[in-house]
Parts: structure tokens; sequence; C-alpha cells
């Protein structure tokens, strides 16, 4: 199972979202047109990181991939990719973004179904209020996956915890990306502050205390286990902001240079302001951002040196959660496997 998990979460997330799309048909034949929505959002793309990561957190605490609570664990952990769902769907529409993984967002997709079939209102507003509520029913749908996974009533309790802040966390780091960018608020502490709420702690910190809150695991593991993951969460980020400014959009998925028309606010930007690449300021949050400025700004961030700025910290951050992995008691193999997930997750490529 350890080899084939991304396609193991595939299959659970099918099955769920297919049992939930019977039940809503019960309630009405119309709303199988959001559950159908959601299930092609889900199973549309994702390298099923968080998954990954719950799952490896579990191994480390002796999980047995073949004993009887293998196949209820990966139930458990699939849940979290309908956690990221919920976060992306609404995260696109705050942002306006309108492509994701190379096809139109959730809030695009669902204006365009009411524009081709001629409903009445606003097609814009529909498509908003669609993708408001999609990103609720997989927020409300992860924790009925949870705790339908067929888990024993202590390992539940183990992790209610991580999940019970885990999604706080998440929330928290969303309204606070919201919050700097409608006050321009460009410091390198407030672009840190939100890299560790809004992605480090539900993307590989919380996952990790999940799977190892699941699998019993002592205080000493969880601790070790989250400071990996705090750090190896933030170097993720730090990598996916260059991703969208310097990302090719047939490896992202997005326009070139869109965290930028959003106005993001990343440690990238803020390093680039803070050392004089003033082109930043009539780029960022402009949403007729051509694609001259974009390279301007590209050139500008390589020049002042805010991009190797990123990259060292991305190498220090690698380097510090590592240390913490070798210090922590994981079974093997979970601790050579976290490693190479550590590397994989902040060395990708442009």
């Amino acid at each position: 199972m350890d080899l084939a998990l991304p396609t193991h979460v595939d299959e659970a997330l099918a099955t769920y979202l297919a049992d939930r799309r019977t039940l809503g048909a019960l309630m009405d034949e119309n709303f199988t047109g959001a559950v159908d929505g959601l299930a092609a959002f889900v199973l549309s793309g994702g390298k099923r990181i968080r998954p990954t990561f719950a799952w490896w957190g579990w191994r480390a605490a002796g999980g047995d991939p073949e004993g009887p609570l293998a196949e209820s664990v990966l139930t458990a952990v699939s849940s979290l990719e309908l956690i990221q769902a919920c976060a992306l769907v609404h995260d696109d529409l705050m942002d306006a973004s309108e492509v994701r993984r190379g096809k139109p967002t959730v809030h695009i997709a669902f204006a365009q179904e009411h524009r081709d079939r001629r409903w009445l209102g606003e097609p814009e507003r529909f498509g908003l209020a669609a993708a408001v509520l999609i990103g609720d029913i997989a927020l409300a749908w992860a924790d009925d996956m949870l705790f339908a996974a067929g888990l024993p009533t202590d390992a539940l309790q183990r992790l209610s915890l991580p999940w019970r802040d885990m999604r706080t966390e998440m929330l928290a780091g969303q309204y606070l990306d919201v919050l700097t960018q409608a006050r321009g608020d460009s410091s390198p502490d407030a672009a840190l502050r939100i890299d560790r709420l809004k992605t480090a702690a539900y993307t590989v910190e919380r996952p990790l205390h999940m799977g190892a809150a699941l699998g019993g695991g002592s205080p000493e593991l969880i601790d070790g286990l989250r400071r990996f993951g705090a750090d190896i969460g933030v170097a993720f980020q730090l990598r996916d902001d260059l991703l969208g400014v310097f990302g090719d959009p047939a490896v992202t998925g997005k326009p070139a240079g869109d965290d930028l028309r959003e106005g993001k606010r990343t440690l990238l930007v803020a390093l680039g302001m803070e050392y004089g690449a003033d082109v930043l300021h009539k780029a960022l949050g402009n949403p007729e951002l051509d694609v001259e400025t974009v390279d301007a700004v590209r050139d500008a961030l390589v020049g002042v040196g805010a991009v190797d700025a990123i990259e060292d910290r991305i190498t220090e951050l690698t380097t510090s959660a590592l240390a913490a992995l070798d210090a922590a008691p994981v079974t093997a193999p979970a601790g050579d496997r976290l490693a190479e997930l550590a590397v994989s997750a902040t060395k990708r490529t442009y």
C-alpha cells in the first residue's frame, strides 16, 4: 500500500464521493450538480501530500500497513483532501482566480454553466454562491469521512485535538491572508505567520500529528514530527511562492504571475520590497498585469537578491527539519520516507 498510496487515496475518495452523490440524489436530483462539481475538483489532480504525510506519521508511530487498521487509517487520512478542497475552492474565490490545475476554477465553471443555461440573475453571483457552498460541503464531508472511517474510539479521541486545531489554523491563516492584502502589509513577519498557519500547519505538521496520534505515538515522537512538519511546511510554501512568480503555467496549472495579480503578500514579495525591487509597487495587485511587467518583476527579484534569500531560507528550514526528524524516535522505514518527502516537497522545479 505504501508505494501506491496516492492511488489508494484516489480510490477512497471516489468511493466516498459516489456514496455521497447517491445520498444527494435522494434529497434532490439537482443537488448532484454540486456534488459532481466537488468530485471533479477533488479527483482531477493534486499530489495527495497531506494524506501521505498523515499515513507516514502513522507508520512512524508503528502503524502496520498490512494490519487490520490499515484500511480505516487510509480512509481517515484521505479525508484531508476534502479539507484541501475546501481551502482551494474558497481561496480561488477570494483571490478571483480563474484557473486551477489548468482548468476553470469552481466559481468560474458554475458561472459559465449559468450563462450556458440562460438562468435568471447574474452568472458571477451564482458562481460565487455555488463555490461557497461547495467549499462548505467539502469541509463538512471531511468530518463525516474521518469519523465514519471505522477507527477505534480511542484512536478517534487521540486525533481529535490535531484535527480540531488544524481546521482552525487553516481558517485563521486564510483570514490573515485576506487581512494583510487589505491592509497592504508587506512585512516579512506577517508573511511568515500566514505561511505557518495557512500552509505549514494543515499541509505537513498537523497531518503528521494526526497520523502519529492515530498510532498512539509518544509525546517525544509527536513533538519531533511537529517540529519537522512545521519547518518543511513553511519551506513548501516558500517554494510555492517562487513557483507563483517564476513557474511555468504548464507545470503549475495557473497563469504566470497570478500571485502578483492577486496581490499576495508573500515572503518573496516582502523581501523584494525591502531590498528595493520598486517595480513590485506597480505590479502587486494589478489585475491587468502584462507579461512584460511580470518579466520585469522576475528580473528585479533576482537582481536585488530576494530569490537567493528565499532559496537560502528553504535550505535552512529543510536542514533544521531533517535534524528534528533524525532526533525523533521514528519507526523504520518512516524516517527514510519522510526525509524523501521533505526533499520532494521543497525541490519542485519552476
